[in-house]
């Protein structure tokens, strides 16, 4: 379904997007309330990963495991009923991530078709464009064939208000290549289109300059992080977010990295929805 106001208010804000966790909540206070009660036990260096963190969180089984690669096509799964989404500590969230090597190999940004027509295919707009009109802080004008005149909107990379729409990219929170390296290569086509086109969770696509984003190209945390500062904790978050909701691996660098900026964050939480 398109992202309403509260999807833009929740992006803006990542603190208002911390929840409890239902159902299985009890064993996942319990796992958080280990992790927390260690991790500042052990000194964070560069290059060092919380040994408590990891073994404080049991790995992913069946019932918490994201979904496996599915073949259905971005209007049937925009039509699937959505999960229910979850919120984990950062720290766990991190441990709750799979550590593989990367490949590139056989890597094509083509692979990932988009933009496609979006999730409502009678408003003229691709993806691209229904990104642009949920995330405006001042909205645009939808002309004919869904031009977009008008509007502002907020690279939160740079801190940096931007207008008119034609200035922003469409950021892939986790870049195609690097999904490509971190799973996305054994996908379907119809699933890596999904992927690229996803407004199911606000975090996968984001509005921001080009020049930040084409400043970040295809690199991962460990390589790459928003000029902004205070943007440092909410990106990492929602770098993470994406990759737990499509069960996309870390390396070992990336996971070092995201240990250090996820100590730096304690006390935020991280919310994800497993993609259908």
């Amino acid at each position: 379904m398109p992202r309403t106001q509260v999807d833009v208010i929740n992006h803006a804000n990542h603190t208002d997007r911390t929840r409890h966790s239902s159902g299985r909540g009890r064993l996942r206070r319990a796992a958080t309330a280990a992790v927390l009660a260690l991790v500042p036990l052990v000194p964070l260096t560069a290059g060092t990963v919380p040994a408590t963190a990891a073994a404080a969180v049991p790995a992913p089984t069946a019932e918490t495991a994201p979904a496996p690669a599915a073949g259905n096509s971005p209007a049937q799964q925009a039509e699937a009923p959505r999960a229910a989404a979850e919120t984990v500590p950062i720290l766990v969230a991190v441990a709750g991530l799979s550590v593989a090597d990367e490949s590139r190999a056989g890597y094509n940004r083509d692979l990932f078709k988009h933009w496609n027509a979006g999730l409502n295919l009678s408003d003229g707009c691709n993806t691209r464009n229904e990104v642009l009109i949920s995330e405006a802080v001042t909205a645009p004008a939808v002309g004919a064939r869904c031009a977009l005149t008008g509007g502002q909107w907020w690279s939160y990379y740079d801190d940096t208000y931007v207008t008119p729409a034609g200035s922003l990219d469409i950021d892939h929170m986790v870049p195609l290549a690097e999904a490509w390296d971190s799973g996305a290569s054994a996908w379907t086509a119809a699933r890596r289109e999904a992927y690229a086109n996803d407004q199911g969770q606000a975090a996968s696509l984001v509005a921001v300059t080009a020049k930040s984003n084409r400043a970040k190209a295809d690199q991962d945390p460990a390589q790459w992080l928003p000029p902004a500062a205070d943007a440092h904790c909410r990106y990492t978050s929602e770098w993470l977010a994406t990759k737990l909701r499509w069960g996309l691996s870390i390396d070992e660098t990336e996971q070092k990295a995201l240990y250090r900026l996820a100590a730096d964050c304690q006390g935020d939480k991280v919310t994800y929805t497993v993609a259908p």
